[in-house]
Order: structure tokens, then sequence, then C-alpha cells
């Protein structure tokens, strides 16, 4: 058996409650321990408080847990070694029964297998800079291109070619849908200054497209970028400089592929002495107020419609 739903999301799928999905990987290898347990547990208890059934998705000995209880997610929280996992990583880590934290993409399929419409994030994978030498483009994008999975998140990560991510969502018909902004949100920074093509103005009017995008039967996910709360927000420019500077270094290392992420993010922290990790927290917490409200919003249209 390669996915076990737990009881609590089971219940609440059987019985029409609105859930909500959650990555592993922030816990693993987005931020350090005890901040990444202290934040993935907040995390739950947010989506609680808004009506939804949190649903934390990790894969342990070779199995995907849909619906971490408090104990794994601790485990995962301390335990060393786990794999990064995406789509191309799946059948391995089940075939050899390793502990695997989903990435976007990984838990985009995962959430979708499960019926769970609704996942937030921190923020997605894109392109990266340089792609058009290295190609280095993460798989989140083709993932949103075909599975049927709304992400919440605070846009791309700050790390990416913004503009090249956009273009690449636009050309794979993957609607990206600014919530109560007209500007794709730049994960540590409220604006990117780039421009969207869709403001929506609550969490009803997204739920609305994401019924209409399910009954025409058109395949792929949405992407909702919800920006960082302008408390929480660093200057733009001053992060900017931050970016360049770690992705300079991971250069001059040779570091590459999946390694990457990780690298960049921790250099950041350091960087800022912290700044990046008290925002990185808060986004999260954000998207996870206005995913839980957006998954309580369409649940509603699609208990009435059934």
């Amino acid at each position: 058996m390669y996915i076990v739903i737990s009881q609590k999301v089971l219940d609440a799928l059987k019985n029409n409650q609105p859930v909500v999905a959650l990555e592993s990987t922030i816990i693993s290898h987005g931020m350090p321990y005890p901040q990444n347990v202290e934040t993935a547990l907040n995390v739950e208890k947010i989506i609680k408080e808004n009506g939804c059934v949190p649903a934390t998705i990790g894969i342990i000995d070779g199995q995907a847990i849909i619906g971490m209880d408090e104990k794994q997610i601790n485990m995962f929280g301390q335990r060393k070694g786990i794999v990064k996992v995406s789509r191309r990583d799946l059948p391995v880590v089940f075939a050899k029964k390793l502990w695997g934290a989903t990435t976007v993409a990984a838990t985009m399929i995962l959430a979708n297998m499960a019926g769970i419409e609704i996942f937030v994030t921190g923020g997605i994978g894109g392109v990266h800079k340089n792609a058009q030498q290295t190609f280095d483009i993460s798989s989140d994008l083709q993932e949103l291109a075909k599975t049927n999975v709304t992400v919440i998140c605070a846009g791309a990560k700050a790390i990416l070619d913004l503009p090249l991510t956009l273009e690449y969502l636009e050309t794979f018909g993957v609607p990206v849908l600014g919530y109560k902004s007209s500007n794709l949100a730049a994960f540590y920074s409220k604006d990117s200054g780039f421009k969207l093509d869709y403001e929506m103005k609550d969490e009803k009017e997204i739920a609305q497209v994401i019924k209409c995008k399910r009954q025409l039967k058109l395949d792929g996910g949405i992407l909702v970028s919800n920006p960082i709360l302008d408390q929480d927000s660093i200057d733009n420019d001053y992060i900017n400089n931050i970016i360049n500077n770690a992705i300079d270094k991971a250069n001059k290392l040779q570091i590459k592929g999946k390694d990457i992420t990780p690298f960049l993010l921790k250099e950041i922290v350091d960087e800022t002495q912290n700044k990046s990790l008290m925002a990185n927290i808060a986004l999260i917490y954000n998207n996870a107020l206005v995913g839980s409200k957006i998954a309580f919003e369409y649940n509603q249209i699609k208990n009435n419609n059934d």
C-alpha cells in the first residue's frame, strides 16, 4: 500500500468537509529545528481554527501519509537524510521504502490522488535565473500544468526569475490569480512589480474560478498569489541584493539541481540575520489563513451544487 490516508482526513473527505493539503519539504529542508516543527503545527492550528482539516503529507518507510500526526511531524523535523521528493523520485522512494519530504509537485500529485483540491505552501519553484543556459526549471511548473490542485502561495520563491516563471505558467495554461493584488507576490516581499492578468477580490471569487475550471474539465492546477502582509514584508532591493550574492556563491561552488534551493535559502537566512526566516514563517501562516478560507468557500459551493 503506497498511500495511507489518516482517519481524520478520511472522515473529513467522506463527510464533505474542507481539507487543506500541506507539504513536508518545508519541515525537512525549509527551516531548522525546532522552528520547522513549530511552524508546521501552527499552520495546522490555523487551518483547524478556520473550519478545515489539515493534511500534512510526507513519506515514511515508503508509504505516503496523507495527514501526518504530531509525532510523525516531530520525527520529520529532527530526522536527517530525508529525500527531497518530486514526481521523478516517487517510484524510487516507494520501492526502496525511504523517508521522503514532498515538494510542491509531489504534494500536488498525492493530494490529487487523495481527492484534496486545496494545497497551501510557502512559495512554488519556478524558472531559475540563467535557465536559458542551465535549463534549471522546477518540475512544480509542469505539475501545475497537469494536476488538478489549487495552490495557495506567496508567489514563486524570490531566488527565481519571476518574469520567466510567469511566462512559463502562461504558456502551459495555468491561471495565476492575485489575491486582492494586481501584481505577483515576491515571497519575502509584498510586490514583485510584475503584473498579473487577474486580481481576485475575495476567497469566494477564487472558489468560483476553481468550480468553473473543474466543471469545464480543464485539467491542470490554479495558482493563487497571496502577498505577505505589509508588516512582515522585506524591502525588495535589500533582499534582491542578498539573493544575487547567494546565487553567485552557489555558482562558484557549482551547487546545482535539488541542492540549490536549500543552499540559497540558508545563505539568505544567514545574511539577513534570520529576518528572511521570520518572513518565511509569517507568509506561510498568512497563506494557511487565506487557503483555509478558499477551501471553506469552495466546499460550500461544491456541496450546494451536489
